[in-house]
């Protein structure tokens, strides 16, 4: 019997434990089944985390590459830009080298004058032929009126060079000279129209003011030698306007002095009218005041009086035969005879 129980137990603990391996293993069977669906999850995350790495990756190395290539195109257009200027430049020197500034700069003027020939009728430009004292300048300028009258004259030297050459020269080198030739010529500006010094920014601006060094000068690029001829032309324009006005002004001298006596005289008779108008208007003033015063007492006065008669109207209203003869038992004694001999 004891072998029976214990056989019994035995197959119970076992069956136990049967049933608990088997719950032991759905457990893990199940753990492991979530563990794959989140690993499976994760790695759907992954590769779609990766996915977009890699698009953004290929975006950005698309948009780099296409900026890289703006930019090289950039490059490539200023590079030749560079290079076609720097070509022109050696072109126009060439030209202007070949057929000289100087030539250059009257075949302009000319193309210039064609186009209005009623405007330059008073104008001068040819060569300075003429030396004095050993020197002469390239071109002179002269504008003058109807009448002659001088308006504008200007003295101008050209002066280029060739790329290659190897003596540079600046174009403050020429001022002083320039200058003496304006002096000598008696023009009353002086012009440099240089193709020198063509990598200073300082004249590549276009005209120069050189006034600070020798007065009336002026230092232009080719391109703008027309342009400081008009701005002159302009300025001499309005200076003479300004001594036509200035010259009627003196013919007309005499009428502007007696007009100006004249109206001096008005003014001297009108202010001296208008001091005694305004010495006659305070005396008034002050004699209204004082009249407003001697009213104003009058005025107290007659209020005064007013009030003095009121009283001796109450107290003549309140005076009686009785009041009269208060203090006089006599008179009061009398006064009842007489009343009684009324009676």
């Amino acid at each position: 019997r004891l072998e029976l129980e214990l056989s019994r137990a035995k197959d119970s603990l076992e069956s136990q434990a049967q049933s608990a391996r088997q719950a032991e293993e759905l457990a893990v069977q199940r753990a492991t089944s979530e563990l794959r669906t989140q690993c499976v999850a994760l790695e759907g995350q992954l590769a779609q985390r990766d996915s977009q790495r890699n698009e953004l990756e290929a975006r950005y190395r698309e948009k780099l590459n296409e900026a890289q290539k703006s930019q090289e195109e950039i490059v490539r257009i200023k590079d030749d830009e560079i290079e076609r200027l720097k070509d022109y430049r050696l072109r126009l020197t060439v030209k202007m080298t070949g057929e000289s500034l100087e030539q250059h700069c009257q075949q302009e003027f000319n193309r210039w004058r064609s186009q209005d020939p009623s405007s330059f009728k008073n104008i001068y430009f040819e060569k300075d032929n003429e030396a004095v004292e050993g020197t002469k300048g390239d071109f002179v300028y002269r504008e003058t009126d109807d009448e002659g009258n001088e308006l504008l004259s200007i003295m101008f030297e050209m002066k280029n060079e060739e790329l290659g050459s190897t003596n540079k020269k600046t174009n403050e080198s020429h001022l002083a000279k320039l200058d003496r030739d304006r002096q000598k010529k008696g023009c009353e500006y002086a012009v440099l129209v240089s193709m020198l010094e063509l990598d200073s920014d300082y004249y590549n601006q276009g005209i120069v003011d050189m006034s600070y060094r020798y007065p009336k000068m002026y230092v232009v690029r080719p391109q703008f030698f027309l342009l400081i001829i008009a701005l002159l032309r302009n300025a001499a324009q309005k200076s003479q306007d300004l001594r036509l006005q200035i010259a009627q002004m003196r013919s007309e001298q005499i009428d502007i002095t007696n007009f100006e006596d004249a109206l001096d005289d008005f003014q001297d008779k009108f202010g001296r009218n208008v001091e005694l108008a305004n010495k006659k208007f305070n005396t008034a003033v002050e004699e209204i005041d004082k009249t407003i015063t001697h009213l104003q007492k009058v005025k107290e006065n007659l209020l005064g009086s007013q009030n003095n008669l009121r009283l001796a109207d109450e107290k003549a209203s309140k005076l009686t035969i009785k009041r009269l003869t208060k203090n006089s038992p006599m008179l009061a004694e009398r006064f009842r005879e007489l009343d009684d001999n009324k009676g």
